[in-house]
């Protein structure tokens, strides 16, 4: 066979090679999936994160409302010896969510006959440690449905620096982040309940 003859021998070989490889359909579905398992595993993260933060916020508006409710039921007077543990159950709602912790805040607000709006006492677990959290006396502010000349309010405000799982490390801390946009998402309610048993509630160590 001659040069000429070699040469075409050679095409028609390459072009039966490059037919097999292009009819040739096994390992195609790997490919297919290392392309769109990246995706997949994006969902299934983003649909895990959306449904822990959407029962987290439920959670922490659970918070505020159980909490004001078991105060509103004590009689005059409470101290910090029952103030406290009652956070400490609210906290607790939050359960299994560990990644970070509530701060809870319980205010009683006397309002005058001159509607002037001023905290009476106050009582606060902010990361587990408890104390005051606004001074007798100070001006604060509650809804205009709810200034009442005369009366006594109990606020509750419940606040999560909720910690998405994408953006928390095993030391609890935050990193970068969901492409640097969601590492933390603040979560926060306030209820509002009236005494049940007396006009007022006094906290004789606040």
């Amino acid at each position: 066979m001659d040069k000429r003859g070699i040469a075409t021998e050679e095409r028609r070989q390459a072009r039966t090679r490059l037919g097999a490889f292009l009819r040739n359909r096994r390992g195609v579905a790997a490919i297919e999936f290392a392309l769109i398992a990246p995706l997949l595993l994006t969902l299934y993260f983003v649909t895990i994160e959306l449904a822990q933060g959407m029962e987290t916020g439920k959670k922490v508006s659970r918070i505020g409302s159980m909490v004001a409710d078991l105060v509103a039921q004590q009689g005059r007077q409470v101290n910090t010896g029952e103030l406290d543990p009652i956070m400490e159950i609210g906290e607790a709602i939050l359960q299994p969510y560990n990644r970070s912790r509530a701060d809870i805040v319980i205010t009683g607000i006397e309002i005058d006959k001159n509607s002037n709006v001023k905290v009476k006492w106050s009582r606060a677990m902010r990361g587990g440690v408890f104390g005051r959290d606004a001074n007798a006396g100070d001006t604060t502010t509650v809804p205009a449905e709810l200034k009442i000349p005369e009366t006594f309010l109990l606020r509750v405000t419940a606040e999560l620096e909720y910690l998405p799982i994408l953006a928390w490390t095993a030391q609890q801390k935050t990193s970068v982040g969901l492409l640097g946009m969601f590492d933390h998402i603040a979560m926060q309610e306030s209820y509002y309940l009236r005494p049940r048993m007396s006009a007022e509630i006094d906290c004789t160590n606040c």
